[in-house]
Protein backbone atom coordinates (compact mmCIF):
# COMPACT_ATOMS: atom_id res chain seq x y z
CA UNK A 1 0.00 0.00 0.00
CA UNK A 2 1.56 3.28 -1.02
CA UNK A 3 1.88 6.42 1.05
CA UNK A 4 1.08 9.48 -0.12
CA UNK A 5 2.34 11.45 3.36
CA UNK A 6 3.15 11.04 6.70
CA UNK A 7 3.00 13.90 9.13
CA UNK A 8 3.18 14.74 12.45
CA UNK A 9 -0.24 17.22 13.54
CA UNK A 10 1.31 20.34 15.03
CA UNK A 11 -1.51 21.21 16.61
CA UNK A 12 -1.70 17.68 18.18
CA UNK A 13 1.03 17.19 19.51
CA UNK A 14 2.10 13.43 19.37
CA UNK A 15 -0.59 12.40 16.72
CA UNK A 16 0.75 11.11 13.51
CA UNK A 17 -1.24 11.33 10.62
CA UNK A 18 -0.58 8.60 7.32
CA UNK A 19 -2.02 9.62 4.11
CA UNK A 20 -2.77 6.44 1.73
CA UNK A 21 -4.35 6.78 -1.54
CA UNK A 22 -5.55 3.27 -0.94
CA UNK A 23 -5.54 0.13 0.20
CA UNK A 24 -6.89 -2.29 3.05
CA UNK A 25 -7.96 -0.60 6.37
CA UNK A 26 -8.05 -3.99 8.69
CA UNK A 27 -5.08 -4.72 6.91
CA UNK A 28 -3.43 -1.71 7.25
CA UNK A 29 -4.78 -1.82 11.33
CA UNK A 30 -2.96 -5.21 11.58
CA UNK A 31 0.43 -3.74 10.14
CA UNK A 32 0.14 -0.32 12.65
CA UNK A 33 -0.93 -2.18 15.46
CA UNK A 34 2.18 -5.42 14.83
CA UNK A 35 4.77 -2.06 14.64
CA UNK A 36 3.55 0.45 17.17
CA UNK A 37 1.55 -1.50 20.01
CA UNK A 38 -0.10 -0.62 22.27
CA UNK A 39 -1.03 2.86 20.19
CA UNK A 40 -3.83 5.03 20.07
CA UNK A 41 -5.40 4.67 16.56
CA UNK A 42 -7.96 5.83 14.15
CA UNK A 43 -8.12 4.25 10.44
CA UNK A 44 -10.65 5.87 8.19
CA UNK A 45 -11.68 5.92 4.66
CA UNK A 46 -13.05 9.07 4.77
CA UNK A 47 -12.00 12.91 5.94
CA UNK A 48 -11.63 12.76 9.92
CA UNK A 49 -13.90 15.32 11.35
CA UNK A 50 -15.46 15.87 14.44
CA UNK A 51 -18.56 13.71 14.90
CA UNK A 52 -22.45 15.05 15.01
CA UNK A 53 -23.62 12.53 17.06
CA UNK A 54 -21.39 10.42 19.96
CA UNK A 55 -22.67 7.32 21.58
CA UNK A 56 -20.79 5.45 24.23
CA UNK A 57 -20.78 2.63 26.53
CA UNK A 58 -20.67 3.00 30.29
CA UNK A 59 -19.14 0.21 32.37
CA UNK A 60 -15.40 0.07 31.65
CA UNK A 61 -15.40 3.08 28.98
CA UNK A 62 -17.09 5.87 30.49
CA UNK A 63 -16.05 4.78 34.54
CA UNK A 64 -13.73 2.03 35.00
CA UNK A 65 -15.85 -0.51 36.65
CA UNK A 66 -18.83 -2.90 35.60
CA UNK A 67 -21.26 -1.73 37.67
CA UNK A 68 -23.20 -5.36 38.58
CA UNK A 69 -20.17 -7.09 39.57
CA UNK A 70 -19.32 -4.10 42.25
CA UNK A 71 -23.24 -3.75 43.08
CA UNK A 72 -22.55 -7.74 43.54
CA UNK A 73 -20.14 -7.17 46.08
CA UNK A 74 -22.79 -6.06 48.43
CA UNK A 75 -24.23 -9.03 48.53
CA UNK A 76 -21.05 -11.75 48.54
CA UNK A 77 -21.26 -12.50 44.95
CA UNK A 78 -18.73 -10.49 43.12
CA UNK A 79 -16.56 -12.59 42.31
CA UNK A 80 -19.77 -15.63 40.48
CA UNK A 81 -21.01 -12.15 38.74
CA UNK A 82 -17.69 -10.77 37.76
CA UNK A 83 -16.82 -14.41 36.14
CA UNK A 84 -20.14 -13.78 34.52
CA UNK A 85 -19.89 -10.37 33.00
CA UNK A 86 -16.48 -11.41 31.35
CA UNK A 87 -17.53 -14.31 29.18
CA UNK A 88 -20.41 -12.04 28.36
CA UNK A 89 -18.60 -9.38 27.57
CA UNK A 90 -15.88 -11.30 25.85
CA UNK A 91 -18.77 -12.29 23.34
CA UNK A 92 -18.61 -16.60 25.26
CA UNK A 93 -22.47 -15.82 26.46
CA UNK A 94 -25.47 -14.32 24.84
CA UNK A 95 -25.69 -10.99 26.45
CA UNK A 96 -29.54 -10.87 27.25
CA UNK A 97 -29.52 -14.29 29.20
CA UNK A 98 -26.35 -13.66 30.96
CA UNK A 99 -27.97 -10.61 32.09
CA UNK A 100 -31.12 -12.07 33.64
CA UNK A 101 -29.15 -14.62 35.38
CA UNK A 102 -26.67 -12.04 37.20
CA UNK A 103 -29.60 -9.71 37.96
CA UNK A 104 -31.66 -12.48 39.67
CA UNK A 105 -28.62 -12.96 41.80
CA UNK A 106 -29.51 -9.81 43.17
CA UNK A 107 -32.44 -10.57 44.46
CA UNK A 108 -33.35 -9.12 48.00
CA UNK A 109 -30.59 -6.60 47.85
CA UNK A 110 -31.76 -3.26 49.66
CA UNK A 111 -32.11 -0.52 46.72
CA UNK A 112 -30.06 2.19 49.33
CA UNK A 113 -27.35 -0.27 48.05
CA UNK A 114 -27.30 1.18 44.61
CA UNK A 115 -26.45 4.53 46.19
CA UNK A 116 -23.60 3.14 48.84
CA UNK A 117 -22.29 1.42 45.85
CA UNK A 118 -22.45 4.80 43.75
CA UNK A 119 -20.78 7.00 45.85
CA UNK A 120 -18.02 4.20 47.18
CA UNK A 121 -17.23 2.54 44.12
CA UNK A 122 -18.19 3.85 40.98
CA UNK A 123 -15.25 6.88 38.90
CA UNK A 124 -15.37 8.04 35.95
CA UNK A 125 -12.63 6.78 33.37
CA UNK A 126 -9.61 8.87 33.08
CA UNK A 127 -10.82 11.96 30.37
CA UNK A 128 -14.40 11.22 30.13
CA UNK A 129 -15.70 15.02 31.29
CA UNK A 130 -13.41 16.24 29.13
CA UNK A 131 -14.23 14.05 26.30
CA UNK A 132 -18.01 14.45 26.52
CA UNK A 133 -17.92 18.59 27.39
CA UNK A 134 -15.16 19.13 24.85
CA UNK A 135 -17.48 17.10 22.00
CA UNK A 136 -20.40 19.20 23.19
CA UNK A 137 -18.75 21.96 22.70
CA UNK A 138 -18.09 21.46 19.20
CA UNK A 139 -22.09 20.80 18.47
CA UNK A 140 -22.12 17.38 18.88
CA UNK A 141 -25.13 15.32 20.24
CA UNK A 142 -23.78 13.00 22.68
CA UNK A 143 -25.94 9.84 24.19
CA UNK A 144 -24.79 7.19 26.49
CA UNK A 145 -26.05 3.62 26.22
CA UNK A 146 -25.46 0.83 28.27
CA UNK A 147 -26.61 -2.65 29.12
CA UNK A 148 -26.11 -1.51 32.42
CA UNK A 149 -29.29 -0.17 34.72
CA UNK A 150 -30.95 3.36 35.07
CA UNK A 151 -30.03 3.68 38.41
CA UNK A 152 -26.24 3.83 38.01
CA UNK A 153 -26.74 5.69 34.21
CA UNK A 154 -28.60 8.38 34.76
CA UNK A 155 -26.39 9.85 37.98
CA UNK A 156 -23.20 8.86 35.52
CA UNK A 157 -25.05 10.67 32.31
CA UNK A 158 -25.38 13.82 35.04
CA UNK A 159 -22.01 14.21 36.16
CA UNK A 160 -19.77 13.84 32.74
CA UNK A 161 -22.57 15.93 30.66
CA UNK A 162 -24.54 13.12 28.52
CA UNK A 163 -27.48 14.74 26.69
CA UNK A 164 -29.88 11.56 27.12
CA UNK A 165 -29.39 7.65 28.27
CA UNK A 166 -30.72 4.60 27.30
CA UNK A 167 -29.87 1.82 29.49
CA UNK A 168 -31.75 -1.31 30.99
CA UNK A 169 -34.08 -0.79 34.75
CA UNK A 170 -34.14 -2.92 37.72
CA UNK A 171 -37.33 -3.96 39.59
CA UNK A 172 -37.90 -2.98 43.43
CA UNK A 173 -40.25 -3.61 45.40
CA UNK A 174 -40.96 -3.05 49.25
CA UNK A 175 -37.35 -1.11 49.27
CA UNK A 176 -35.58 -4.17 47.35
CA UNK A 177 -34.46 -5.33 44.40
CA UNK A 178 -37.06 -8.56 43.37
CA UNK A 179 -34.16 -9.91 40.63
CA UNK A 180 -36.32 -8.34 37.42
CA UNK A 181 -35.94 -5.88 34.66
CA UNK A 182 -38.63 -3.94 34.03
CA UNK A 183 -39.15 -3.22 30.30
CA UNK A 184 -37.35 -4.94 27.54
CA UNK A 185 -33.62 -4.91 27.41
CA UNK A 186 -30.68 -2.90 26.12
CA UNK A 187 -28.45 -5.08 24.25
CA UNK A 188 -26.58 -4.81 21.69
CA UNK A 189 -29.25 -4.59 19.21
CA UNK A 190 -30.72 -1.86 21.36
CA UNK A 191 -27.43 0.24 21.12
CA UNK A 192 -27.09 -0.28 17.62
CA UNK A 193 -30.95 0.93 16.75
CA UNK A 194 -30.25 4.11 19.36
CA UNK A 195 -26.68 4.98 17.32
CA UNK A 196 -29.22 4.97 13.86
CA UNK A 197 -32.12 6.73 15.20
CA UNK A 198 -30.25 9.30 16.61
CA UNK A 199 -27.73 9.61 13.30
CA UNK A 200 -31.09 9.58 11.33
CA UNK A 201 -32.46 12.44 13.49
CA UNK A 202 -29.79 14.76 13.10
CA UNK A 203 -30.03 14.13 9.28
CA UNK A 204 -28.34 12.58 6.32
CA UNK A 205 -25.11 13.47 6.55
CA UNK A 206 -24.57 13.21 10.18
CA UNK A 207 -21.06 11.95 11.32
CA UNK A 208 -21.01 9.49 14.38
CA UNK A 209 -18.59 7.93 16.84
CA UNK A 210 -19.06 5.27 18.98
CA UNK A 211 -17.17 3.93 21.75
CA UNK A 212 -17.24 0.37 23.63
CA UNK A 213 -15.34 -2.18 25.08
CA UNK A 214 -17.10 -5.42 25.21
CA UNK A 215 -19.08 -7.38 22.41
CA UNK A 216 -22.33 -6.28 23.26
CA UNK A 217 -20.82 -2.86 21.77
CA UNK A 218 -19.63 -4.21 18.14
CA UNK A 219 -22.93 -3.71 16.29
CA UNK A 220 -23.32 0.03 17.61
CA UNK A 221 -18.99 0.15 17.26
CA UNK A 222 -19.56 -1.22 12.93
CA UNK A 223 -22.53 0.99 12.82
CA UNK A 224 -20.65 4.25 13.70
CA UNK A 225 -18.92 6.24 10.86
CA UNK A 226 -16.34 5.65 13.50
CA UNK A 227 -15.91 3.04 15.96
CA UNK A 228 -13.45 2.89 18.75
CA UNK A 229 -12.90 0.14 20.88
CA UNK A 230 -11.43 1.67 24.44
CA UNK A 231 -9.35 -0.38 26.48
CA UNK A 232 -11.60 -3.62 24.40
CA UNK A 233 -11.92 -7.17 24.89
CA UNK A 234 -10.18 -8.81 21.19
CA UNK A 235 -13.55 -9.53 19.60
CA UNK A 236 -14.95 -5.47 20.10
CA UNK A 237 -11.60 -4.41 19.46
CA UNK A 238 -11.03 -6.19 15.98
CA UNK A 239 -14.28 -5.11 14.76
CA UNK A 240 -13.62 -1.10 15.42
CA UNK A 241 -11.91 1.22 13.33
CA UNK A 242 -9.89 1.73 15.94
CA UNK A 243 -8.59 1.90 19.28
CA UNK A 244 -7.48 3.35 22.39
CA UNK A 245 -4.91 0.90 24.14
CA UNK A 246 -2.27 3.75 25.50
CA UNK A 247 -3.57 7.08 26.51
CA UNK A 248 -6.65 8.05 28.14
CA UNK A 249 -10.45 9.10 26.89
CA UNK A 250 -8.45 12.57 25.97
CA UNK A 251 -6.79 10.49 23.02
CA UNK A 252 -10.24 10.63 20.69
CA UNK A 253 -10.12 14.08 20.77
CA UNK A 254 -6.52 13.89 19.13
CA UNK A 255 -7.27 11.32 16.80
CA UNK A 256 -9.74 13.87 15.93
CA UNK A 257 -7.50 16.79 15.30
CA UNK A 258 -8.83 18.75 18.51
CA UNK A 259 -6.23 21.23 19.78
CA UNK A 260 -5.26 20.83 23.16
CA UNK A 261 -6.30 24.17 23.66
CA UNK A 262 -10.09 24.00 22.81
CA UNK A 263 -10.51 21.11 25.17
CA UNK A 264 -13.15 21.82 27.73
CA UNK A 265 -11.57 21.43 31.01
CA UNK A 266 -14.69 19.91 33.36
Amino acid sequence: MPVAAAVMLDFCGDVLQIMLPEGDPATLRRVLDAHFAPSDLLVSAQEIEVPKLFVSDMDSTMIGQECIDELADFAGLKEHVAAITERAMQGELDFASALVERVGLLAGLPEETIATCLSERIRPMEGARTLVATLKAKGCHTVLVTGGFHHFADPVAEQLGFDQVVGNRLAVSDGALTGGLVGAITDSSVKRQVLLDEAARLGESATSLATGDGANDIPMIEAATWGLAYRAKPKARSAADGWIDRGDLTSILSLFGIPRDEWVAA
